[in-house]
């Protein structure tokens, strides 16, 4: 086994560790660790990603059928768009982009720096999102929740879609809100359903890369159990520390990664 890999199996405790301790991130560190130290180009990089987020998600997804704490009127009202959405970025859209998507003087910007660039982006709403995050509650959302909000859910459901295809991310920061404020979901149960909308659209979303993309298989299952097994371990070790000092202190890490991507990509 070559260095390489064993840095990445590391990296994939690591992204489980850190979805068991803060209930979110994974992802985003998916991405930079499969591109910046295992090699891979950024279109495999958020098909593979998209492949160990839904799997980890529906190992919490299982935990939490158990402890009912699953809407799942409103994960299917929410996940249809979204999965729809998702499939036809993979399937359609990501296999036709042109490897130079446009050209300004010396500049070109290749498939590869667009997807890393908005992968970048999202890292850094995500990371913003973690620092300034404060206490969400169902008293603040809308009272007559009616067709209008369905749009409304349905409209955010495919942006979330159209973003998890392009960079592989779950897009929990996004839909947590979102269930919480249009749909007036408690907290938790807005947290285990959005879990369940991610498991469903990253594993669909995977399904539309299966006819245009060669899949080592051996390396994404081992790096997915490794994951896995880190989030049983962050889950045992967040029982004694405090989450909220460590997603904030994320929110910062994940800042300076997506500068570093900026940085890098285009300097």
């Amino acid at each position: 086994m070559e260095l390489t890999e064993i840095i990445g199996y590391i990296g994939a405790l690591i992204v489980g560790l850190v979805l068991g301790l803060i209930g979110g991130g994974g992802s985003i560190l998916t991405v930079p660790i499969l591109v910046y130290f295992l090699g891979f180009s950024p279109i495999i990089a958020t098909s593979y990603s998209l492949f160990v987020v839904g799997s980890t998600a529906l190992v919490g997804t299982f935990r939490n059928i158990k402890k009912n704490t699953i809407d799942f009127k409103t994960a299917i009202i929410f996940a249809v768009p979204s999965i729809i959405t998702v499939f036809m970025v993979r399937s359609l859209v990501i296999p036709n982009l042109p490897e130079v998507i446009l050209t300004i003087g010396k500049f070109s910007l290749t498939n590869s720096l667009f997807i890393m660039l908005i992968f970048a982006v999202i890292m850094l709403l995500a990371g913003w999102s973690m620092i300034k995050s404060k206490t969400i509650n169902s008293e603040n959302a809308i009272k007559d929740f009616d067709n209008t909000h369905y749009f409304a859910i349905g409209t955010q459901a495919i942006g979330i879609g159209a973003l998890a295809g392009l960079v592989g991310a779950g897009g929990g920061f996004l839909i947590v809100p979102a269930l919480v404020l249009l749909v007036k979901l408690p907290i938790k149960k807005a947290i285990s359903t959005s879990l369940f909308i991610i498991a469903i659209q990253s594993l669909i979303g995977f399904l539309g890369d299966l006819k245009t993309l060669d899949i080592d298989w051996k390396f994404l299952i081992t790096f997915t159990i490794i994951s896995i097994l880190g989030i049983f371990i962050g889950l045992a070790l967040s029982k004694k520390i405090s989450a909220k000092g460590l997603k904030k202190g994320f929110g910062y890490f994940t800042l300076l990664m997506a500068i570093y991507i900026i940085y890098k990509e285009l300097f």
